[in-house]
């Protein structure tokens, strides 16, 4: 079956089921420093056209053979009732999935903050509970996006502000035995802005939702960011990404597994089997579209007055190696479902990751 056949074929599965039978693993399994193995899963925003919530997100994941399904927006639990959310964790333990939860940003100067769950203190909350009547250990949160980074006092500012929402609500959390983890989260941060977060709120209860394609996003390899942030993570949203050079600078596209060029995939997991053990690997495929960093025209630096040198070479040696992704024309379910899935099935049969086959 050729590439559009299966694309095809994806699209016509029944809402809550997978496109198909994932093949079984070729790699050998790859351990964590504990000698286990790593959990595969994915994060619903990776099929987000599906529109699926609650027990047809868990089916959907068991029908992949999933070990964790990361609900990481609010509505997609399908209920706010902590009732709901107990039933759910019941439904998922009977399929073997393992919940994670997560929602949006609680940093209340974010360009990206929204009062639909009342004030930043009252969504961290809602969470808290939430999270713990789903039976997930953490709750994922962000700071909010790239456009942060010019707003009045700089990123340094919507840190502190953030760390402030966070300590209110660390009581709760400790009471709960719930820990969050913030995501560098569409270019907002560096991975060293978000350990400065993480340390600022206290790392006993404070944690990364790392996230290697955002890492492109703040023009870090997403191994160096690795590097920093595995130490801290407590959870993960991943994927690939291609980045090439133009004239005004770079352009970064994400990617299924395998299909972006630039990134050292075995190596980069190689040592996330290092650093993180106990966390597992959830995809987050979100491909479709480019956006271009002009880093050679005046005024970007403005975003990044404190930019390593050393550490934007890095990103510049993976854009110099990388080329532009053709485009496709599919349809949004067509493209996440075949992302999602040949990112599995490389992650499985390349890596060796997942404890079901």
């Amino acid at each position: 079956m050729n590439r559009r056949d299966f694309l095809a074929t994806a699209t016509l599965a029944a809402a809550g089921l997978a496109a198909t039978t994932l093949p079984a693993q070729a790699a050998a399994p790859l351990l964590d420093r504990t000698g286990q193995r790593i959990k595969l899963g994915m994060d619903n925003f990776a099929v987000r056209a599906l529109g699926l919530k609650g027990r047809a997100l868990v089916d959907y994941a068991a029908n992949l053979k999933l070990d964790t399904l990361f609900i990481t927006d609010l509505p997609a639990l399908g209920s706010l009732e902590l009732t709901a959310a107990a039933d759910l964790r019941a439904y998922a333990r009977d399929k073997g999935i393992e919940l994670l939860l997560g929602s949006w940003s609680i940093c209340p100067t974010s360009v990206k903050f929204n009062r639909t769950w009342g004030t930043a203190e009252e969504h961290l909350a809602l969470g808290l509970r939430l999270a713990k009547a789903l039976g997930s250990p953490v709750f994922r949160v962000v700071l909010g996006a790239r456009e942060d980074r010019k707003t009045p006092g700089g990123i340094e500012a919507r840190i502190e502000d953030t760390i402030k929402v966070l300590k209110s609500q660390r009581s709760l959390a400790q009471d709960s035995g719930v820990k969050v983890a913030i995501e560098n989260h569409a270019g907002d941060l560096t991975a060293t802005e978000l350990v400065s977060l993480i340390a600022g709120a206290g790392q006993d209860w404070v944690g990364a939702n790392m996230d290697n394609g955002n890492a492109v996003w703040t023009l870090e390899d997403p191994l160096d960011s690795l590097e920093k942030l595995g130490p801290y993570a407590l959870t993960t949203s991943l994927r690939d990404s291609a980045i090439w050079e133009t004239p005004k600078g770079a352009s970064v596209q994400w990617t299924a597994f395998g299909e972006g060029g630039c990134v050292d995939l075995k190596a980069y997991f190689a040592r996330f089997a290092q650093l993180c053990p106990g966390v597992a690997v959830n995809v987050e495929t979100i491909g479709g579209f480019a956006i271009e960093f002009p880093y050679l025209e005046a005024g970007f630096w403005e975003a990044f007055p404190k930019k390593p040198a050393a550490e934007f070479a890095k990103f510049l040696a993976l854009a110099k190696r990388g080329k532009p992704v053709p485009k496709e024309s599919l349809s949004d379910r067509e493209r996440q479902e075949g992302e999602l899935t040949r990112s599995l099935r490389y992650l499985r049969e390349e890596i060796g990751l997942g404890l079901k086959s």
